[in-house]
C-alpha cells in the first residue's frame, strides 16, 4: 500500500481555484455565446459550430470538475485521488481547448460579415479560457503535480 504524504493536503490552493474560476467564467461566455449562434437565423447554420460545441461541452466538464475538485482541496479534504482528478481534468480540459480553437477561425471565416466581430469575441473569451487553464496547469506543475497525468 502507498503511503501518502500529508503535506501534500496542507498546500494552500487559493491561487489554482482562482486560476480554474477564471478560466471556467470565459468558458462560460464562450458557450453562451457560441450557442447563441445557432439561434441567430444567419448564423444557425454556421460552418463548424457543431464541431466545435463536440469538444466545448467535454472542455466545459473537465473544468467543471476542476474547479470542483480545487475547492475540495481548498475545504480540507486530504484523498489523493481528489488531485489525481483535477490533473486530469485540467490536462484534458486542455485537450479539448486545442481542438475547439481548430474550429472557430473556420466559423469566423464563415460567418456573415456583421457578425464577425461577435465571432472575434467568442475567440478572445476561448484564448483567456485556455490561458487562465494553462496558468493553472504551471502552478500545478510548480506544487509538484505534472507527473499525475492521467
Amino acid at each position: 500500500m502507498k503511503v501518502l504524504n500529508p503535506y501534500i493536503f496542507r498546500q494552500d490552493w487559493t491561487a489554482v481555484l482562482q486560476l480554474l474560476n477564471q478560466s471556467l467564467y470565459a468558458e462560460e461566455m464562450v458557450c453562451s455565446m457560441s450557442t447563441q449562434l445557432f439561434v441567430i437565423p444567419a448564423t444557425a447554420d454556421l460552418k463548424g459550430n457543431a464541431e466545435m460545441h463536440n469538444h466545448l461541452v467535454p472542455a466545459s466538464y473537465h473544468r467543471v470538475t476542476a474547479v470542483g475538485s480545487a475547492i475540495r482541496l481548498q475545504n480540507g479534504e486530504t484523498h489523493e485521488t481528489i488531485i489525481q482528478i483535477l490533473v486530469s481534468c485540467v490536462n484534458n480540459g486542455l485537450k479539448e481547448d486545442q481542438e475547439v480553437m481548430k474550429w472557430l477561425p473556420i466559423m469566423r471565416d464563415d460567418t456573415p460579415d456583421e457578425y464577425k466581430p461577435f465571432v472575434e469575441t467568442i475567440i478572445r473569451w476561448q484564448q483567456q479560457a485556455e490561458r487562465t487553464l494553462t496558468s493553472a496547469k504551471q502552478l500545478l506543475t510548480q506544487m509538484g503535480y505534472e507527473s499525475q497525468n492521467q
